[in-house]
């Protein structure tokens, strides 16, 4: 048995970059890395455009201006303006080449066709230079960018509608044991709604994961061995909840053995979640998670977050930390670390009731984890704690 620090140490080393890529649509490549560069196919903005509302002009000594005409967004026509010559225009319209300056709508005083400014501006006042964002032929964005919603609507504003993105990783889900029967049939005694697939597949669509496939195999040696060959074969990840301990009937630690994945730590002095399976075998790598559905969560936020992390070549492999006061007080049981469920608000955390780790209840309310080093036996309120930040 290994500490929580050897293993996520042990997680860290072995994990590494997927280094494949796909293009995406735009519209879809939300949340996904840039695998290269990407140039510029225009000049943004496209044109020399207005910042404003007001009147274009080209200057000259006067304060007073004739006004020849008008151009809005979307006009495609260019007016020509003399010295002394101004003309009625929009946020976002095109300039003209031979207007220099815009004053804004406000210090200006219209008689007619003659309008007057308020005070002499500079040029090139309030027009966006062609160009200003990007310019055609440079880096809009480097490899290693994540698209977020900012760079989509960007790229799409550059007329861009594909990306060649880092691929995300096959993931394969397996969930084991007989009296594991799906939500929605009648439930029989002695049989339970099996979760955790669902539970850890919402979990990673959370994390905008979401090449996976679930499998549900019986405790049954061969057929252990024969659905976990195929996982192996076909994914860069495989999540396995149950069967991962030393019971007559869990068969996951044999059937890994035999085929040949490479055991890189089992049991960890933790609670919850002690058996704890890593391995890898080829590219592939390996958690088997425990059974109970509270265990599994948290070894996936710990353990298996690094992983899919690594596999999408980012750099913060580990969930947000920060430290926090206790609003109460708990005693913890035994020897080993734990992690407790929590809700933290604004440096203040709060240690829930029901910690056991069979129970999701507790776990639907927590925003947190909350580590309780193993010399910790009581935990008062107003201490500091260090906190772990699950996702929203």
């Amino acid at each position: 048995m290994i500490s929580i620090s050897e293993a996520i140490s042990i997680v860290k080393h072995n994990g590494k970059p997927l280094l494949k890529s796909t293009i995406k649509t735009i519209e879809k490549a939300g949340g996904y890395i840039l695998f290269e560069d990407i140039h510029s196919p225009i000049y943004m903005p496209p044109f020399r455009q207005s910042a404003m509302d007001g009147y274009a002009l080209n200057l000259h000594d006067d304060l007073s201006y004739k006004l020849i005409g008008e151009v809005k967004a979307g006009d495609g026509h260019e007016l020509q303006l003399k010295k002394g010559e101004a003309i009625r225009i929009f946020t976002g319209a095109p300039v003209p080449d031979s207007a220099n300056a815009i004053m804004m709508q406000e210090k200006v005083v219209v008689n007619g066709e003659t309008i007057t400014i308020s005070e002499h501006i500079p040029l090139e006042h309030n027009i966006r230079p062609l160009g200003e964002q990007v310019k055609a032929g440079d880096i809009a964005l480097k490899k290693d960018t994540k698209l977020t919603p900012a760079a989509i609507g960007y790229l799409i504003s550059l007329g861009i509608t594909t990306v060649s993105v880092y691929k995300k990783p096959n993931i394969a889900i397996v969930t084991t044991g007989n009296e594991l029967i799906e939500a929605g049939q009648d439930l029989p005694h002695g049989k339970i709604y099996e979760s955790n697939s669902k539970m850890l597949l919402s979990a990673l669509y959370n994390l905008k994961f979401y090449d996976v496939r679930l499998y549900k195999v019986e405790d049954d040696y061969k057929k252990t061995v024969d659905t976990l060959k195929d996982t192996l074969e076909n994914n860069d990840l495989v999540l396995i909840t149950g069967g991962i301990s030393v019971g007559d009937y869990d068969f996951v630690g044999k059937a890994l053995k035999q085929l040949h994945v490479e055991e890189l730590f089992y049991k960890v002095k933790q609670k919850p979640g002690k058996p704890l399976f890593y391995g890898k075998e080829d590219n592939t790598q390996v958690f088997a998670l425990p059974g109970n559905p509270a265990a599994a969560l948290s070894c996936f936020y710990v353990y298996a977050y690094i992983t899919l992390q690594q596999l999408m070549n980012r750099e913060d492999v580990e969930l947000p930390k920060v430290e926090a006061k206790t609003i109460n007080t708990f005693e913890k049981k035994g020897d080993r670390p734990q992690f407790l469920k929590g809700i933290y608000n604004n440096g203040e955390v709060e240690i829930l009731d029901g910690q056991n780790s069979s129970m999701l209840q507790t776990f639907a309310l927590s925003n947190a984890l909350i580590f309780i080093p193993a010399e910790i036996l009581k935990v008062n309120s107003g201490d500091i704690v260090e906190v772990i930040l699950l996702p929203v």
